[in-house]
């Protein structure tokens, strides 16, 4: 690893600027390299940020990894997500000229390849998306939390390979999950919806035979999602039910790159609706 990526993580490490998520005194760098599972690193009271680029180039590849981790996990900040969602933006941007960067996959970072160009003619960046949220804190039915986290990786892997028909696929079925996992968290509402789908007696279904359309009528009906975010979800829907060839003959549909941009953020518009819903009193 490059020594100006190497100063880079020990700037943050220390926390030295008002950017960084914690600023880490002498005592506090000592029993972080130790929660990293490092713990022979012992801070010698010595200039801290100087001190720690030192004790970095003695790491190990396995210690270095280990290190950065720590920097993105959310068991550091004690699970404050805007703290997470800094950290990972800032180590990314430290790591990019390195070739890789550090996702969660639920709330255990790992490590995964990217391209690095630096193409100044490019006329568009390349979208990424959010770092997944903590689906894990939503308190969903036991399950759909790390299934959501891994629809979540499972889509940008898709999107990383330019497979974008699967990506949109996988998009509509993380929005699928996650709105099923509301319904169930909040039954009472969701069943009393003067929209909710019925048989021809008039008995609510059972929320598994809820399509993804009912759904999403249903969590805009009850104010779950504001209406920009009902009509965009409901054009999500249609590319998710590309998965059938013949829906994709008979609308000549083709998603691509661009596609798969303005999907992302109508899931991640989605999710946040959502996620107010499931963390209000």
């Amino acid at each position: 690893m490059d020594n100006s990526t190497l100063d880079k993580i020990a700037e943050f490490v220390c926390g030295n600027g008002e950017q960084y998520p914690i600023y880490r005194s002498s005592s506090h760098i000592t029993a972080f390299f130790e929660r990293a599972g490092v713990p022979r690193l012992i801070h010698d009271g010595s200039t801290r940020q100087l001190w720690v680029l030192n004790a970095l180039k003695t790491c190990s590849r396995e210690e270095l990894a280990s290190i950065i981790k720590r920097l993105a996990s959310p068991r550091e900040y004690q699970g404050d997500q805007p703290k997470t969602t800094k950290a990972i933006k800032l180590l990314n941007e430290a790591l990019y000229v390195e070739g890789f960067a550090v996702r969660l996959r639920g709330i255990d970072p790992y490590f995964e390849r990217i391209t690095v160009s630096f193409d100044t003619g490019a006329e568009n960046p390349e979208f990424k998306p959010l770092p997944p949220p903590d689906f894990l804190s939503l308190q969903l039915e036991s399950g759909i939390g790390q299934l959501l986290a891994n629809r979540w990786t499972e889509a940008q892997k898709c999107v990383d390979a330019k497979a974008y028909l699967a990506a949109n696929i996988v998009m509509g079925s993380l929005l699928e999950g996650l709105l099923l996992g509301v319904c169930q968290s909040f039954p009472r509402e969701a069943n009393t919806c003067p929209c909710a789908p019925s048989d021809k007696e008039g008995k609510v279904l059972p929320f598994q035979q809820w399509s993804l359309s009912q759904m999403i009528d249903v969590a805009h009906h009850l104010s779950w999602l504001d209406l920009d975010v009902k009509k965009f979800s409901h054009a999500l829907r249609d590319f998710r039910n590309l998965i059938h060839p013949y829906e994709q003959i008979v609308n000549r549909a083709d998603p691509d790159a661009d596609t798969c941009n303005i999907s992302w953020l109508v899931v991640q518009a989605a999710t946040n609706d959502l996620a107010r819903k499931l963390r209000r009193p």
